[in-house]
């Protein structure tokens, strides 16, 4: 196999310009173990570092002690070293509610936040969840508490979405149905079905018998509201996303040797590239490397094959069908690895072996991340 660049991350995390790192990658590949032992190395290392993650799944709480994780950082006991890790679990709702809090008076806030299309939107919205990483992770590098953050992102390509969120915003914001709902804000408070009725009879007409005459009034309160208090949005998260551009950022792909993450991998590598975001490498997990070389897989099943026409040596012929079941294993992963190593032969690789067991502790975190520093 060709051999690609040395992925070190000891570097990156030592490095006191780095302050953010993006773990990306699919679903089940082992990114939120990934980041979580980042962010435990780097506090062991030194760095004042907070791990936010956006996976609903507690693996991270239960990795580092914690009997949950929710919206505000949460010290990690038994860290050594001079550094210090908090972990965070991103929730989306609160996150939303905070930024309303923060940027109406105490009247208007209460109006958005008790209107029904403002809990469904903070809830359900499609993109919401992403837009409320980049608020979230906008926040934690104002706030200048910690030198490091690190992003553990959702699963599957939606990792990706986050840096789709300025746009989409925008396009919402910007929607013909938004300005017409707008209008009667912008116009001096006047009556807004009066407004509606006289410059956009029809579309009021249809939106009333479609939503009925309360469900309209909702619905423009709610916009109104959004007018006055959500300018700031675009303009932070166009921020943020310039932020995630800048030196300073790196963006850690995750895979497991499997074709399907492999090929996610390519993915995430060609859009970060588009995005001009920074890449600092591929870190391969769960690879499993081939036992005793020298007995090849073929050779082995031959063995083994000869042994039971014989009916003998069962166990022999067992360990020697699992040793080809290893060999085949470790062949099929490195294929894999080949593949992305030739269409992206310049992108640093780090790779993790397998683990006899799943991690669970702080510990196992240690363990996982001098794997990945011993590249």
């Amino acid at each position: 196999m060709k051999t690609p660049p040395v992925l070190d991350l000891d570097a990156i995390v030592d490095d006191p310009g780095t302050r953010i790192v993006v773990c990306c990658g699919s679903g089940g590949v082992g990114k939120t173990t990934t980041a979580a032992a980042l962010g435990l190395r780097a506090a062991e290392r030194g760095r004042s570092t907070v791990v936010l993650t956006v996976d609903p799944a507690r693996r991270l709480a239960q990795s580092m002690g914690l009997t949950e994780l929710d919206n505000t950082p949460r010290p990690v006991a038994d860290v050594r070293g001079e550094g210090r890790l908090h972990a965070m679990m991103l929730d989306m709702k609160r996150t939303f509610d905070e930024i309303i809090e923060a940027h109406a008076d105490p009247e208007r806030a209460r109006q958005i936040l008790t209107n029904p299309f403002y809990q469904s939107l903070s809830s359900s919205f499609t993109g919401t969840q992403e837009y409320m990483a980049m608020e979230k992770l906008g926040q934690l590098r104002r706030s200048g508490e910690w030198d490091l953050i690190i992003v553990d992102t959702p699963p599957s390509r939606s990792a990706l979405d986050f840096l789709d969120a300025p746009e989409r915003l925008g396009r919402f914001l910007d929607g013909r149905l938004i300005r017409v709902l707008m209008a009667p804000a912008k116009a001096g408070g006047r009556s807004a079905f009066k407004l509606l009725n006289a410059g956009f009879g029809i579309v009021a007409g249809a939106l009333t018998k479609l939503l009925g005459a309360q469900v309209l009034k909702d619905l423009q309160t709610f916009v109104s509201a959004l007018d006055a208090v959500f300018g700031g949005f675009r303009a932070r998260a166009e921020q943020t996303y310039r932020l995630l551009q800048a030196p300073g950022t790196a963006f850690v792909v995750v895979a497991s040797p499997e074709r399907d993450a492999m090929r996610e991998a390519s993915y995430f590598v060609e859009r970060l590239a588009a995005e001009r975001m920074p890449l600092a490498g591929l870190v391969v997990n769960r690879v499993h490397a081939a036992p005793a070389a020298v007995l090849s897989g073929a050779r082995s099943t031959a063995a083994a094959e000869d042994l039971e026409s014989r009916g003998e040596h069962e166990l022999t012929s067992a360990v020697l069908r699992l040793h080809a079941g290893r060999m085949q294993l470790a062949a099929r992963e490195q294929r894999e690895q080949e593949h992305f190593i030739s269409a992206h032969p310049t992108v640093p690789v780090a790779r993790v072996p397998a683990m006899a067991q799943d991690v669970h502790d702080l510990e196992g975190l240690r363990e996982v991340g001098r794997l990945l520093a011993a590249q």
